[in-house]
């Protein structure tokens, strides 16, 4: 009798397994993705992404940590969520055209604590 919980816990991890296998992964929204420095700077990346559709973006890079990230100026054809260290950008399904935001992000790099802007523009697809 001892081996039927092992039966059924091997089950179920088998089958968490084969959710995690069959999750869709979202495609790469992001197409241009200056890297940062906290140094005062401002970079511009590029997205593009179909209308109706959303993309999720992490900002951290390996040698730093996000302290905060703000909206400067929100998008006016879609909806953006501050998520952590990253954001989530929702293009609105009957908008068409481009659309723009911008965020502020403090942290913390090699070097020392700082503060950059991110420029965000959103091509559609």
């Amino acid at each position: 009798m001892p081996q039927k919980p092992l039966l059924l816990l091997a089950a179920g991890i088998a089958a968490s397994a084969a959710l995690v296998i069959a999750a869709d992964a979202s495609p790469i929204c992001v197409k241009e993705r200056t890297p940062f420095a906290l140094a005062g700077d401002t970079v511009t990346w590029t997205m593009t992404i179909p209308p109706g559709s959303d993309c999720i973006q992490g900002l951290r890079w390996s040698y730093m940590q996000i302290f905060k990230v703000s909206v400067e100026s929100g998008p006016s054809r879609g909806q953006l969520t501050v998520l952590g260290s990253g954001f989530r950008y929702v293009a609105e399904a009957g908008k068409q055209g481009p659309d723009k935001f911008t965020l502020l992000i403090s942290g913390k790099n090699r070097h020392g604590a700082g503060t950059s802007t991110l420029e965000v523009e959103v091509n559609p697809e």
